[in-house]
């Protein structure tokens, strides 16, 4: 394993690029991988499933929405889609339900008036702040018995899954 440098604020080990023999045990890695990988965004989908019935009522999807403002920069529909990886529509949708709640603002762009921005209220970062510590703590306490070394690795791993999934589908209109 090499560290690489920095991509997207934080730093990945990269596998050394040699090719392993294939055999039983690897071939039982790689579908253990599988197995846990699937594993978990079964339990993802889980979470999205429940999200309606949270005591707040905001769902995962649009913390989602939320936590891409947190760094206080205003964000036009499009690139709120992006960041959340949602259409457009659907994001639309869901501002007009947390701008509702009063959780987030629009306003013209002073630079071009025929785009709006986004924005989160006291209200609304309040919210998200409260929503991060929850899982903050969750998310730490799940990893705590991993080394620095062994999150790296996995970060490259999960790195590299997302890679492919994106290389499969370029130019497919997301169809594998």
């Amino acid at each position: 394993m090499r560290v690489a440098p920095e991509r997207e604020g934080r730093t990945t080990v990269e596998p050394e690029r040699e090719v392993p023999a294939p055999g039983r045990e690897r071939a039982g890695a790689l579908d253990q991988l599988g197995q846990s990988f699937k594993g978990a965004m079964a339990a993802l989908r889980r979470v999205r499933g429940r999200e309606t019935h949270r005591a707040d009522g905001v769902s995962v999807a649009q913390y989602g929405l939320l936590f891409s403002l947190c760094d206080g920069a205003p964000r036009s529909a499009r690139e709120l889609a992006e960041a959340a990886d949602l259409s457009p529509a659907t994001v639309a949708e869901m501002l007009d339900g947390l701008v509702g709640a009063g959780l987030v603002a629009r306003a013209r762009s002073e630079h071009d008036k025929r785009v709006v921005l986004t924005s989160l209220t006291d209200r609304g970062r309040e919210l998200v702040e409260a929503h991060r510590a929850t899982w903050e703590e969750r998310w730490r306490a799940a990893l705590a018995d991993f080394s620095e070394q062994q999150l790296l690795t996995a970060s490259a791993v999960l790195d590299r899954i997302r890679q492919m999934f994106d290389d499969a589908t370029a130019g497919t209109d997301g169809e594998v």
